[in-house]
């Protein structure tokens, strides 16, 4: 199962998916404000006469000067170079530079997060500013692993504590003097990202565990047609990724009692076949009637889909 994405001719890394969903997601003004504190606070060059965001990114290096512009107006300008893969973004004028820094209360020769200048909704775009800033997260067909590369202890212990208020342990290791925060297992990196507000990204993360998961299984049974096994993981995968989208935009609760029992016996056997989900049901039902279901699951679904396309337009 592929986990990265086609876009403008070229396949997208999957930190990238993280950061194209990220930045979608910034729409108003306390977003702004939050996510481009985290960019800044985060950043590897700070003092007292510039600002320089290196990165090798583009949606980065396209995102922190329209925050800028946005949240500080024509009062600051962004310089962009690029070389190669690589951009930097510069802020060098003095009193710009000082500007920002009273704005943010950010003493560069002291970082540390200030929480009272962010509103409490924005704690995770604020730390979906510092993934745009410094993070990254590899492919989980690969590997479940999701880093932070802050610029100083004090900052990568504070985000380790931002974490852990969601529930989520990170651990600290440094690299090429910086301070690495780094989260490892499905689950936790699954509820980073949605804290971040890159909630496709995670149902794309859950659907290839859960492909793994199915296919070792299935690996070992003997004399198993795999086309069969193919055509039961795609199944259930696009069971489960209904019933998330379902969760994550109406709740399971505001099924039918009949929709919401079968919802949650699916995303709680994977791998269970659709007889098998009849027969454990409170009022057991055929195979069919189970499949049955499911379509309406998939109809509710779609028309989500579609309301979702209708307001990204």
């Amino acid at each position: 199962m592929q986990s990265t994405a086609a876009c403008g001719g070229f396949f997208m890394s999957f930190s990238n998916e993280v950061r194209k969903e990220i930045s979608l997601g910034i729409n108003d003004k306390d977003k702004r404000f939050a996510c481009l504190y985290g960019m800044l606070l985060y950043s590897k060059n700070l003092n007292k006469e510039s600002i320089i965001l290196n990165t090798e990114n583009e949606i980065t290096a396209t995102i922190f000067p329209e925050l800028v512009y946005k949240v500080f107006g024509d009062k600051v300008k962004v310089k962009i170079q690029k070389s190669n893969s690589h951009y930097t973004c510069i802020i060098d004028n003095e009193e710009q530079v000082q500007l920002i820094y009273n704005k943010y209360f950010i003493n560069p020769d002291d970082r540390s997060i200030n929480q009272d200048i962010i509103v409490n909704n924005s704690f995770g775009i604020f730390a979906a500013g510092i993934f745009l800033s410094c993070g990254s997260v590899n492919d989980p067909s690969k590997e479940y692993h999701l880093e932070f590369a802050a610029p100083c202890e004090l900052l990568a212990q504070e985000l380790k504590q931002l974490l852990l208020d969601i529930g989520v342990n990170a651990k600290i290791f440094i690299r090429k003097n910086m301070y690495i925060v780094y989260i490892k297992g499905s689950e936790s990196i699954e509820d980073t990202l949605t804290f971040m507000g890159a909630q496709q990204c995670t149902i794309e993360l859950m659907n290839v565990k859960i492909f793994k998961d199915v296919r070792n299984k299935a690996n070992r049974i003997a004399n198993c047609d795999s086309a069969n096994i193919d055509k039961v993981i795609n199944a259930a995968l696009k069971q489960i990724e209904d019933i998330k989208i379902i969760e994550s935009k109406i709740g399971l609760e505001n099924l039918s009692d009949e929709l919401r029992e079968i919802a949650e016996l699916r995303l709680e056997n994977t791998d269970m076949s659709l007889q098998e989900i009849g027969n454990s049901l409170k009022i057991p039902i055929s195979r069919s009637g189970v499949n049955h279901r499911f379509k309406k699951l998939a109809k509710i679904a779609d028309e989500i889909r579609g309301e979702m396309k209708n307001e990204k337009q």
